[in-house]
């Protein structure tokens, strides 16, 4: 019988972000090696790469960070350093899963069939290159003849029919077979669940000891990122959020309203033991953003100002548009730097930016309640 994980037990301290996906280390290894053209196809269609980051402590998953190629669709959008949607997320879930399908399979296919499905997927439609014979040449038929055979021909056909709707109620009951064994397969591990363990706010399950062994890199939910506990960041203590109004600056798509300005600042200082390079020196910065004045974008600045003293808007390490090392980034938080020139600019218009750095607030633990 499944137990309950509570929400109240947890404590957590991280300055990653929600471009990780927690995998087990065998299917990594798989789709590194035998799953490589997958893993390949799924990097050239979502505009991602893939690359593990990190190990658990016993070796049983790992962290792998889905981040933008430069040259990418995602990169010129300006998404270079947004956070991984949900939908690519689950792409590479189902990715590891259906690597993890294929690892069983060839673990329990015999020998001498694995070894003949090089030779049939290399077969080519017109059978050039088959290792089968040809078919026989088909003697020549009078007018009579074809008739006869045509005939024959749509006689089979009719009791074709019947055999196709019995392999589509097939289908819909292997669908309906599959669905269940998806419910009972961790997808941590890829494999059948061992002391399922289900989560109470967002009812995801696992194996207990995948989920502990999660919870030990990060305490969110490994599918849908839901934090339990209070998330705790890296961001520099040092720092100070100052919030100024302009009642006569309309921000395009907000007409009505006026702007409110957040201005972030920190001076230089020393990494310490939860940075990158503890010891190292990073710069200090100064960083606007801009939200409406409405009714929505007081809830958003709450909302950033709580992430703020849970020191969850900023990190150290890499940034992604100059490429420099050690200095402050922002940690997967939009905020809209730019008044005008849209989204590709970090801009206004935006329509739904607002509802997305809700979500993105939201997968960090931080809610409007």
């Amino acid at each position: 019988m499944g137990s309950q994980v509570s929400s109240d037990e947890m404590s957590v301290r991280a300055g990653q972000g929600s471009d990780e996906v927690l995998v087990s280390q065998a299917v990594w290894d798989y789709l590194a090696a035998a799953g490589r053209p997958w893993l390949v196809d799924f990097e050239d269609k979502q505009g991602l790469s893939a690359d593990i980051i990190r190990r658990g402590e016993r070796g049983g998953c790992c962290a792998v960070r889905l981040s933008p190629v430069e040259g990418s669709n995602r990169a010129r959008t300006g998404m270079m350093e947004g956070p991984v949607s949900p939908v690519t997320r689950k792409a590479f879930i189902d990715l590891c899963r259906c690597a993890r399908k294929e690892m069983t399979k060839q673990e329990a296919a015999p020998k001498r069939k694995r070894s003949l499905l090089p030779c049939v997927t290399a077969m080519e439609p017109d059978g050039e290159g088959s290792l089968l014979a040809p078919p026989p040449p088909q003697p020549r038929r009078s007018q009579r003849q074809q008739q006869k055979y045509r005939k024959n021909a749509d006689m089979d056909t009719c009791v074709v029919l019947p055999m196709q709707h019995e392999a589509v109620a097939r289908t819909g009951a292997e669908l309906t077979i599959a669905h269940e064994e998806e419910s009972t397969v961790c997808s941590i591990c890829m494999g059948e669940m061992v002391e399922k363990t289900t989560l109470d706010k967002c009812g995801h399950s696992f194996c207990r000891s995948c989920l502990e062994q999660a919870f030990q890199v990060k305490k969110a939910c490994p599918v849908c990122r839901l934090v339990y506990g209070q998330l705790i960041g890296n961001q520099p203590a040092n720092g100070t959020m100052m919030v100024e109004r302009d009642p006569d600056l309309e921000l395009p798509g907000h007409e009505g309203y006026g702007c409110i300005c957040i201005i972030y600042s920190f001076p230089p200082g020393l990494q310490v033991q939860e940075h990158p390079n503890p010891g190292v020196r990073y710069p200090g910065t100064d960083r606007v953003a801009y939200l409406p004045d409405s009714p929505e974008g007081n809830r958003v600045l709450r909302m950033l100002r709580r992430a703020f003293e849970q020191r969850l808007i900023f990190t150290i390490g890499t940034s992604m548009t100059t490429g420099m090392n050690n200095v402050i980034t922002w940690n997967d938080i939009h905020h809209k730097t730019s008044i005008w020139g849209g989204p590709r600019c970090f801009g206004y218009p935006d329509p739904t930016y607002l509802v997305r750095v809700t979500e993105e607030l939201r997968e960090k633990g931080i809610t409007a309640d």
